[in-house]
């Protein structure tokens, strides 16, 4: 008996189910037709918990109440619901590529977005355009104004804001890298026909989107900084409010006028930003916090004078606008002129005192630049490199040197003049008639990097053809300029890519009949590293010259020397979980460090040297046999410490008398450095073995006591 009433129970039990499963299956139906989808959900969930073997008829109905229900969720903002919904659906139907892709679509609505995509402009990676996609596509609504978060799920940007500030230096290492400083170099007139600037300046007027600005490490800048100007908010950005960032591209650009608080000479408004995370938390990029960021650099370009002092207004406008912060049209204002200008609302028209303020900035910018002056845009290590008064001088003499070895009649030997006066017509005369009684007369090829003017200064010494490698067009249009303002003959220079239609032969004969006196390479790079196949193009220039004839260079030493840098260990590779957070990053992250760090400064770079700068190689460029692709060099250490980096530099030999060392002060070079896998601690008295190997353009540095 108690068997037939289990059975009679369980029949029952079964009978109540199927009961049960239709009632809901009628009423999820009479709900979908209301469209009452959150009623109709729940009872397609019961019926399919009591029922599995339903899962593949109700599938398609069950997925388009879930969907709809869904977006109402969404749409009343109840997100963590929502979610709840989709993890019950993949309960019962865990491989179902509708249901996940649909979830995943909801899940793109985040509430939240970290981004860093911020340069030392703030804007210039980009963060603006992508947080309007991200409002307008991805993120949940912001929070309405003076309402908690824990109402409800709201989008937020972290960072929520940034505040951008600047003010106006003076620095001359800013300086010597996007102004000529000089009217002549080694003895050649630079005609105020031509104006030389760098790129930062000719994005202002120029429609292709060129970076308006440079970036520098001010607390590390050789030489240092000196403000003109106490800081000044430059603007604020709300990253959490989507018409605030649609409205910055087409905000009209504003006035900014900055008093000056100490005198001197204008060369840059520096920019740097505070991003706001939250209410709580911020982060500086201000040159007094040691950061990973630089600070953006505008240099200021095109005035006549440069000069400010207290009491002065530093003038500008600054805009928004191709994804960059823009400050642009930079002057000064003398006080002489008796306006205070400086307490206005940069955010409204400053009326006619502004204008006039514009007006007589726009005479200052305009009056020194001839309407006919051949403007030549260069890099800045190209400015950098005109203004380097000893580059010039050790070439000229080198040069003249070895023409003088070549034409040893050549008895009108000065062909530099003073510049004034009837100098120039003397040296008119002169040029002409070396090139009217030497039939034959040298050739010198210039073919390092970039804008040069060793052509033109080697072109003064004699019955020279030079030949130059330049190949914009705006840079031979200033050379041929420069070259009318001392007089030159036109045969005097020409551009040697001109007459090739390979720039891969450009290492040959000028004529078939005659050879090289002279050819200048490039064996540097400014980055501080050896130029990729220098050595090859030395062999090639070998065969090239005249009996007699040099490359230049013609040999260069490498020097090096031990020390203990935290710096570059931090810059080289992470090191321990503590900076982040204790995240165990630094396996993955290390496989892709670098070895050799570019661009480095010795003078600013922080260290303590631990041994004396030592000979670690020789690169000949016309005598290969001196050369080795390897060698081994003992350094004793004069100070105990951990040697963690082997920074290097060169001393670039024109001949034996004349030679360039790129860790100067003046050098247009920049210096590198090893870093070593490990610190190696050590003792003074300590003897290490450095070895060295060279082989194609690259240095490979190794230490073993």
């Amino acid at each position: 008996m108690p068997n037939s009433n289990s059975k009679i129970h369980r029949g029952g039990q079964e009978a109540g189910r199927r009961e049960l499963v239709s009632r809901s299956l009628q009423s999820a139906q009479h709900c979908l037709e209301d469209q009452d989808f959150g009623t109709a959900y729940a009872h397609y969930l019961l019926v399919l918990n009591l029922a599995p073997e339903l899962k593949t008829s109700v599938k398609e109905t069950f997925q388009f109440t879930l969907f709809k229900w869904a977006e109402e969720l969404d749409s009343l903002a109840r997100i963590q619901d929502l979610f709840n919904c989709y993890e019950q659906a993949l309960e019962l139907y865990p491989d179902d590529e509708v249901i996940c892709n649909s979830m995943g679509e909801h899940l793109f609505r985040v509430s939240l977005v970290v981004t860093e995509t911020v340069d030392a402009g703030l804007f210039g990676e980009g963060i603006v355009e992508s947080l309007i996609h991200a409002w307008e596509h991805l993120l949940l609504q912001p929070k309405p104004k003076n309402q908690d978060f824990s109402t409800g799920d709201y989008g937020r940007v972290i960072p929520a804001s940034a505040t951008i500030f600047g003010m106006a230096v003076e620095c001359k290492e800013i300086r010597r890298h996007h102004r000529v400083g000089m009217q002549e170099i080694a003895g050649v007139h630079l005609s105020n026909s031509v104006q030389f600037f760098s790129p930062t300046y000719a994005s202002a007027g120029s429609e292709e989107t060129v970076e308006p600005y440079t970036t520098e490490k001010l607390s590390r800048i050789p030489g240092g900084y000196v403000p003109l100007t106490e800081p000044c908010q430059v603007m604020t950005v709300d990253f959490n409010n989507l018409q605030e960032l649609k409205s910055l591209a087409t905000r009209k650009p504003w006035k900014l006028n900055l008093p000056v608080t100490e005198g001197g000479i204008l060369d840059a408004v520096v920019v740097w930003f505070v991003l706001q995370l939250d209410d709580e938390h911020a982060l500086s990029t201000s040159p007094s916090e040691e950061t990973c960021w630089e600070q953006a650099v505008y240099p200021v370009q095109g005035l006549p004078d440069y000069s400010v002092k207290t009491g002065d207004t530093v003038l500008m406008e600054v805009c928004c606008q191709d994804c960059y912060l823009k400050i642009q049209k930079i002057s000064s204002l003398s006080s002489e002129y008796g306006m205070d200008i400086s307490d206005r609302d940069d955010t409204l028209s400053l009326g006619n005192e502004a204008e006039l303020c514009d007006a007589l900035a726009g005479l200052q910018t305009t009056s020194k630049q001839d309407g006919n002056a051949q403007v030549c845009v260069l890099e800045s290590t190209e400015i950098a490199l005109l203004n380097n008064v000893l580059y010039h001088k050790c070439f000229k003499a080198a040069m003249d040197k070895v023409l003088s070895a070549l034409n040893p009649s050549k008895d009108l030997q000065s062909m530099d003049v003073d510049g004034h006066g009837s100098g120039m017509n003397l040296q008119e005369n002169q040029n002409k008639s070396f090139l009217d009684a030497a039939p034959d007369p040298l050739y010198v090829l210039d073919v390092s990097e970039g804008f040069s003017i060793l052509p033109i200064i080697a072109g003064k010494l004699g019955p020279v053809r030079a030949y130059s490698s330049v190949e914009k067009e705006q840079h031979q249009a200033a050379l041929n300029v420069i070259s009318e303002a001392n007089h030159f003959p036109k045969e005097t220079l020409e551009f040697w890519l001109s007459h090739l239609e390979d720039e891969s032969v450009v290492l040959q004969r000028p004529k078939s009949d005659k050879l090289w006196s002279i050819i200048i390479l490039d064996v540097i790079e400014t980055s501080g590293l050896i130029q990729q196949e220098v050595m090859e193009k030395a062999a090639i220039s070998r065969c090239l010259l005249h009996s007699g004839g040099k490359i230049f260079p013609q040999y260069v030493l490498v020097y090096g020397m031990l020390v203990e840098s935290e710096s570059l260990l931090l810059e080289s590779a992470v090191r321990g979980t503590e900076p982040t957070l204790g995240f165990n990053i630094a396996p993955f992250i290390n496989q892709f460090k670098v070895p050799v760090h570019v661009y480095l400064d010795l003078s600013t770079l922080p260290c303590v040297p631990l041994s004396k700068p030592a000979e670690l190689l020789r690169l000949d460029l016309m005598n290969p046999l001196l050369n080795s692709s390897s060698r081994k060099v003992k350094v004793q250490i004069c100070k105990s410490g951990q040697v963690t980096a082997i920074p290097f530099w060169y001393h670039i030999y024109l001949d034996e008398e004349h030679s360039l060392n790129t860790s100067d002060e003046s050098s247009h070079w920049k210096q590198a450095a090893v870093v070593l896998d490990e610190p190696l601690q050590v003792q003074v008295g300590d003897e290490l073995t450095l070895d060295v190997q060279h082989h194609k353009s690259n240095i490979c540095i190794t230490v073993k006591r």
